[in-house]
């Protein structure tokens, strides 16, 4: 083989290898969550495999002949990549739930196979290119190099361009493709026509990377829209006709009432809805969104107070394309959408500019970390004025050990903080949504609990002693220091 193609064939395998990793997490998210678990089980299974391929075939390239051995390695890589998909959609349902062994069972069935096979290709091919043991050194950190790079290649491209234009199943289509096209040759070369039993050999190859091709454009995908960050639908609700249910991967993450902008699904929207009756004096208000999801916060704003207006700061452009399509959302004077991660614009608003900040940013169960420190909080301050409210939906269980890291944090930037739960819920280990609310300005206690009880889901303010030991026992959350995922899933 000559130098350029065994280049060639080191390069593109190790950057298939690399977009398979980037997407299954995305493959992965609808069943498992976005979460440091997924992350840990794509990252894990994928060195895991590529260890076994490059042992297995290194093994297999000092007994047989290089060219037919790519030839399966390729074909047969090419024809799993394209099944990653199919296999993941099929078995989600059938696995979702189990917490993180959901996601490392998804990870392991969808790319392991594929990986492990295109990972045993760079040491056939150096196999291949050791004419002088004298050179030996030099060959093998040449195409070291160039499958590091391969690998670089597939992880920028994926993760800042693919995922971006195209939906997961066509960049696997493609890379499943152009990797069983890149074995080819090998077979034609007589690596399969030289035996007797080589053809039939080389059409169960190709029938792998049929099947595989047919089922990735056959399975239909849970998607409405597969985003850069989620996978996104919106559901019709059986028990209200023009009620609309967004979902972000496998969460349910805002609910509209498509002729009633004043209905409030969830329990921590009225919650908020309740907070602001409450706390801020009656009249338009200016407010402040981290998070867009179902938009559903703004519309009840401008409905509840007319003349209201709110900045929406939303990271994914997607998902307010889906809203508006989907969700009855429209923009104009009273309702602007700044695209991007909340963190990096917030930093251009001015200073005391909203009555109102809502926090409803979640990546999975959590709120991003870095949407979580007393520097982000203090920001938030910064744009707050001294009389407005911050008030911030948060998810956690157990022992709520997050739960209390927010609330210290919070403390330590605003003078007053109060947590709202389910009436009852704060003894309960299943946990839920919690909606934190602080501002500088004394938090009448008397109003938000008549306010909370009045809701349809019926929320209660948490005990000044319960709120102390938060406050002085919680883990203040920093850019140095913000170890959300661990507060969130505890581990032994």
């Amino acid at each position: 083989m000559n130098r350029i193609l065994a280049t060639a064939v080191v390069f593109c395998s190790s950057a298939v290898v690399l977009v398979l990793e980037v997407t299954v997490i995305r493959l992965v998210a609808p069943y498992s969550g976005d979460t440091l678990e997924t992350y840990t089980a794509a990252i894990g299974v994928a060195l895991a495999a590529i260890a076994l391929g490059a042992r297995i075939g290194g093994a297999a390239a000092d007994r047989r002949p290089a060219a037919p051995l790519l030839a399966v390695l390729l074909l047969l890589g090419g024809g799993t990549t394209l099944l990653a998909r199919p296999v993941v959609v099929l078995l989600g349902p059938l696995l979702a739930g189990a917490g993180p062994v959901t996601a490392l069972l998804l990870v392991a069935f969808g790319i392991a196979l594929p990986v492990a096979l295109l990972s045993a290709v760079p040491p056939v091919v150096v196999r291949t290119q050791l004419a002088d043991l004298a050179r030996g050194g030099s060959v093998v950190g040449r195409f070291s190099a160039w499958s590091t790079v391969g690998g670089l290649a597939g992880t920028v491209l994926t993760g800042y361009v693919l995922v971006a234009l195209l939906p997961v199943s066509t960049v696997l289509l493609v890379s499943g493709c152009a990797t069983a096209l890149l074995g080819l040759p090998f077979a034609v070369r007589g690596a399969f026509l030289s035996r007797p039993r080589g053809p039939r050999d080389g059409l169960v190859l190709l029938g792998v990377c049929l099947v595989g091709g047919g089922l990735l454009v056959g399975v239909d995908s849970p998607c409405d829209a597969e985003t850069a960050y989620y996978c996104a639908r919106v559901a019709e609700d059986p028990q209200r006709p023009q009620g609309r249910v967004l979902y972000l991967d496998d969460l349910r993450h805002g609910y509209v009432d498509l002729a009633d902008p004043t209905h409030l699904e969830f329990g921590y929207t009225q919650w908020f809805g309740a907070a602001v009756d409450a706390q801020l004096p009656p009249g338009p208000l200016e407010s402040l969104h981290v998070g867009g999801g179902a938009y559903t916060m703004p519309r009840w704003l401008s409905a509840v107070r007319p003349g209201s207006t709110s900045v929406v700061l939303e990271v994914d452009p997607a998902v307010t394309e889906l809203a508006r399509a989907e969700l009855g959302l429209r923009t104009g004077e009273d309702l602007a959408v700044v695209a991007g991660d909340a963190r990096t614009t917030v930093v251009d608003l001015p200073d005391d500019r909203f009555d109102l900040v809502l926090g409803d940013a979640f990546g999975g169960l959590s709120v991003p970390w870095h949407l979580t420190t007393r520097e982000f909080t203090e920001q938030i301050r910064r744009v707050l004025r001294p009389e407005g409210l911050y008030a911030v939906n948060v998810i956690d269980r157990g022992d709520r050990a997050f739960l209390a890291a927010q609330t210290a944090t919070l403390g330590t930037v605003f003078t007053h903080v109060a947590v709202v739960a389910e009436r009852g819920g704060l003894d309960s280990p299943a946990g839920g949504n919690h909606v934190l609310l602080a501002s500088d300005s004394p938090l009448d206690t008397d109003a938000l609990a008549a306010a909370l009880a009045r809701t349809p889901v019926p929320g209660g303010l948490a005990d000044g002693e319960r709120l102390e030991r938060w406050r002085t026992t919680g883990t203040v959350l920093t850019d140095d220091h913000a170890p959300v995922d661990q507060l969130l899933t505890p581990y032994l």
